[in-house]
């Protein structure tokens, strides 16, 4: 024999749900008995659905702080790379007024020499600090001579020795090789000015004890032994003594060129010039001793 209720369960169960669905509805819409049944429900539930909530507030909390990071490390990066690219600017801008400047102050010196001149950058420098020489970026195809004098904006820097087709070796003349005679242009005074290997210092020969020499004294090309033109500035007398013990007082010049720093020099006349008046070749210190 079969059970009566085989099957029929799970509709009387249904059914059943059903009914209870549409009292509590109906019982809702007539009175506020379930309204405040239904607020207990959420006073209780409300710290639950806080506890359920907690995870997903850290886990945006902690989106957020890493997108924030990232875009301030990114902002920060930004930043930091225009601050490079606007020093960079800046030191380039102050490098081109230093030069405007050296340039303005060469072209103010070439108009105080009468003899035609040309300009010339500094592309090289000689190592070897027994040697001090510079390479300028003109040669013979520019007419440049050996012997030619060299100037900046300060004074006499040296004279050419060697000449190749586009470029040209010049001695300085704090070279320990050069001599050139020199005059004091307070008194007219003669001397000669020799390199000692010292950017910073040249030794003034042939000066008696008892000569009338200054510290401050401004020294100047002589002309004499027709190398250099008379009258440009070459140092200041910056030390002045006497020994008993010798016949020639031993004084020091400080250089009027910026034999460390000028990019850019003025070399004076022209080969043409120069085979008219039949310039001598440079010389060691003796021979440029003896055009004295």
């Amino acid at each position: 024999m079969k059970p009566i209720f085989r099957g029929g369960l799970p509709r009387l169960s249904f059914f059943l749900l059903i009914l209870g669905a549409l009292s509590l509805v109906i019982a809702d819409l007539r009175g506020d008995s379930t309204r405040n049944i239904r607020s207990a429900i959420s006073i209780i539930l409300t710290p639950v659905q806080w506890l359920v909530d907690i995870p997903t507030g850290v886990a945006d909390d902690i989106s957020t702080v890493l997108v924030d990071r990232t875009a301030l490390i990114k902002d920060n990066n930004q930043l930091r790379s225009n601050s490079i690219q606007l020093e960079k600017k800046v030191q380039q801008m102050m490098m081109l007024r230093a030069e405007n400047v050296r340039l303005r102050d060469l072209l103010n010196a070439s108009a105080r020499v009468d003899d035609q001149v040309q300009l010339a950058e500094l592309i090289g420098v000689n190592p070897d600090p027994f040697q001090h020489q510079i390479i300028l970026d003109k040669g013979s195809e520019d007419g440049v001579f050996v012997g030619q004098p060299v100037l900046d904006a300060g004074g006499v820097m040296g004279q050419v020795v060697e000449v190749a087709l586009y470029t040209n070796r010049t001695m300085l003349v704090t070279d320990g090789r050069h001599a050139l005679p020199v005059e004091v242009v307070r008194n007219g005074m003669r001397a000669i000015a020799l390199g000692k290997g010292s950017h910073g210092e040249l030794d003034i020969t042939h000066v008696t004890d008892n000569a009338d020499i200054r510290v401050g004294d401004l020294l100047v090309t002589s002309a004499l032994g027709g190398r250099f033109p008379y009258g440009y500035p070459l140092a200041k007398i910056v030390s002045v003594k006497r020994d008993p013990s010798r016949k020639f007082m031993i004084v020091k010049a400080k250089p009027a060129a910026r034999l460390d720093n000028s990019r850019y020099v003025l070399m004076v006349g022209n080969s043409a010039s120069e085979q008219s008046t039949g310039t001598q070749q440079p010389a060691a210190n003796g021979a440029a001793a003896g055009d004295n």
